[in-house]
Formats: structure tokens, C-alpha cells, sequence
């Protein structure tokens, strides 16, 4: 019993120095993106070794065995794999000798992180493992026993959304995070054209840059899309010509249309306040209308368990920066019934997102 225990308590040592030690996956992932390496492997075009790849990242000579131990956690991580390739030595040499080397490939994750890639992902990773974002943890504690409405707030003074206004920088990095999560979309478009069957005009809530909105204009040129969002973020952007981009406050009113879109809006608010923005949405498509929204569902029944994880943290991320969360099934219904809304569909064809269509 006594040796059955101490392996029980080995176990959960390796379990809990795991997690202290996980932030280690995020800094070298974001290492990864500011070296550039997923760029450098790509536009090598065949298997790299780790000389050619210090080489081309003009690595210091006494850290290449530091950009090899990165590239290790980096393999184990799925980012990157290694295959084997001829040795470039002589053939004269001594027949011990090892006649294939290591070479690191991009897996398909890492070629979300490369520069071309129309869906690249690398401002995600550049903005939300930026300090502004990560900082806050430190402050997780402290915030539970005070008074500040998220933990953003208790790490910086000021809400999320305020200090985004007060630093363009951040800002800036923060809507081509949210801009590059949109493109993804491209991926799964022509899956919902079903569900834009016979939608003639199209308000995007809180849209951003308007990088969805292009999407769906583009798929459906006879249908007419309006992006709503707050005056300065909009204050430059071009529409097209069945785009168009107006100011605007959601609590206040959204402009009438067939559909009116919400992608990634309702986590960032409570459910008070996504009730009035649904309720605002109901008044703008009438009876014959309808709400998409693409948003997280928590399922642990049915998910796996790296994405009922990455749901989590989501939604550890809402209580960090905003007051809203990730919803169960269950929870989203209510706030459809709360809104006055008759009936759903979820579509979960978005990856970790839901597509739910919501009616009067």
C-alpha cells in the first residue's frame, strides 16, 4: 500500500509540475512566430536541418543547441516534425558513422503561422500572448478578493476596452487578431450556403475591420452586408459594392435586415446584457428574419478533450477580460427564450465554433 501510494503522489507531482511549467508551450510558441522559423522552413522548400535553420535565422553560434531544445518542445508540441534526410558527409567516412540527419517539416499547424498563407494565424498569436494579455494572471488572486469587475481591470486600472482606445498599438494588434480569426471562415463558407439561402441584407454586429462581412459579400454579391461597429474603429475603411460600414452602438439600435450576424460578440458580454443585445437584433430582422450566431458551446459530453480545454480557457479569458463567458447548450437556449426568441438550430461546422441560427 505504502509503495502504490508514494506512485500515486509521483503521479500527481508530474501532473502538477506540468501545469506550473505549461506557459513554457505558449513563450515558445510565441519564440517560434518571433523568430519567424515557420516562414524560414517554409520558403526553404524542402526539409531543413537545425545548422541550415540557425543559419537562416542568423542564430548566435553559442545558442544553436538553444534553438535545438526549442525545436524539440516545438516537435513534441505538434507545431513542427522531423524526418530523416542523407547525411552530407563523405562517403569515405568511417562506415559507423551516421549516414541521415534530422530536418524539421511544417505539421498543419505551423503553416497556420506562415506569412502567405491566406489564413495565417500569426497576429493571433502576437496579440494574445503579448504582456498586456498574459500579465493579468499574476493578478487572478488578488482579484477574487476585490471589487474590480474583471481581472484586466485589477491589472491595468482601466477595462479592456478603455485601455484598447488609450493604446493604438494594442489595439491595432488586438483587431488583426480578431481580423485573421475571421479569414477562417474562407474554410467553411461554401458549407453555409444553405443558411444563407434567401437572405437578401446582412448587418454584421460588431464586425471589426469588416473581414467576415468580405467574405460573405463575396460569396453572396446579391446580398446586401452592413457592418455595425463604433465609429473609430470604422472611421477609415472602404466598403464595396454590396458592403457598407456604419457607426453605430448595438445597445442602442441595429439597422433592420433580413439577418443580423454575431460572431464572437455574446462571450464578451453577461447574459443581462446579451439578452438587451438580442432583444435588439429581434426588433431589427422582424418576423420573417433571423440571428446567426458564432460563438463557443461547451460540450464536454460530446467534444474532445483538447477542445472542451481550449473552451475553458476561452472562457477563463472572458473572466479575465470582459464580463461575459463561455455558454453551455442549455445556457444559450435560455438566452434565446429570455430574448423573446421561438426556436434554434446549432450547427457545430466552425471548428471550436457554433453556428447557431436563431428565429422569432
Amino acid at each position: 500500500m505504502d509503495s502504490q501510494k508514494a506512485e500515486e503522489q509521483l503521479k500527481a507531482q508530474v501532473h502538477l509540475y506540468n501545469h506550473i511549467f505549461k506557459y513554457m508551450n505558449s513563450m515558445s510558441l510565441k519564440c517560434a512566430v518571433e523568430l519567424n522559423i515557420a516562414d524560414t522552413i517554409h520558403n526553404h522548400g524542402k526539409p531543413i536541418n537545425l545548422p541550415q535553420l540557425a543559419s537562416s535565422l542568423q542564430i548566435h553560434p553559442t545558442k544553436i543547441n538553444s534553438l535545438y531544445r526549442l525545436m524539440r518542445i516545438l516537435v513534441f508540441s505538434g507545431f513542427f516534425s522531423t524526418v530523416k534526410i542523407p547525411n552530407n558527409q563523405e562517403q569515405d567516412q568511417d562506415q559507423d558513422q551516421e549516414q541521415e540527419q534530422e530536418a524539421y517539416v511544417l505539421t498543419t499547424s505551423s503553416k497556420l503561422l506562415v506569412t502567405e498563407n491566406p489564413n495565417c494565424l500569426t497576429p493571433f498569436v502576437n496579440s494574445l500572448l503579448k504582456l498586456d494579455f498574459v500579465s493579468p494572471g499574476h493578478m487572478l488572486g488578488d482579484w477574487f478578493v476585490g471589487e474590480e469587475v474583471t481581472v484586466f481591470e485589477k491589472a491595468h486600472g482601466m477595462a479592456f476596452w478603455e485601455y484598447n482606445e488609450r493604446n493604438p498599438e494594442f489595439n491595432e494588434l488586438f483587431n488583426g487578431a480578431m481580423a485573421c480569426d475571421s479569414k477562417m471562415m474562407n474554410l467553411v463558407i461554401r458549407d453555409c450556403k444553405p443558411i444563407f439561402k434567401g437572405v437578401n441584407s446582412m448587418v454584421d454586429v460588431g464586425g471589426g475591420n469588416g473581414s467576415l462581412a468580405r467574405i460573405i459579400s463575396e460569396s453572396f454579391p446579391s446580398m446586401k452586408c452592413t457592418v455595425l461597429e463604433l465609429p473609430q474603429v470604422i472611421s477609415n475603411l472602404q466598403g464595396t459594392k454590396n458592403l457598407e460600414f456604419l457607426g453605430g452602438d448595438m445597445f442602442q439600435h441595429i439597422p433592420s435586415a433580413d439577418c443580423v450576424l454575431l460572431k464572437l460578440i455574446m462571450h464578451g458580454w453577461s447574459d443581462e446584457e446579451c439578452v438587451k443585445i438580442l432583444k435588439k437584433c429581434k426588433e431589427a430582422i422582424g418576423k420573417g428574419g433571423k440571428v446567426i450566431v458564432i460563438d463557443l458551446v461547451i460540450n464536454e459530453k460530446k467534444d474532445t478533450h483538447e477542445s472542451t480545454e481550449t473552451k475553458l480557457l476561452f472562457d477563463m479569458l472572458m473572466m479575465f477580460v470582459a464580463t461575459g463567458k463561455e455558454r453551455s447548450v442549455k445556457e444559450w437556449e435560455n438566452l434565446f427564450l429570455k430574448a423573446g426568441f421561438s426556436h434554434y438550430k446549432f450547427n457545430p461546422l466552425l471548428g471550436l465554433r457554433s453556428l447557431i441560427e436563431v428565429y422569432p
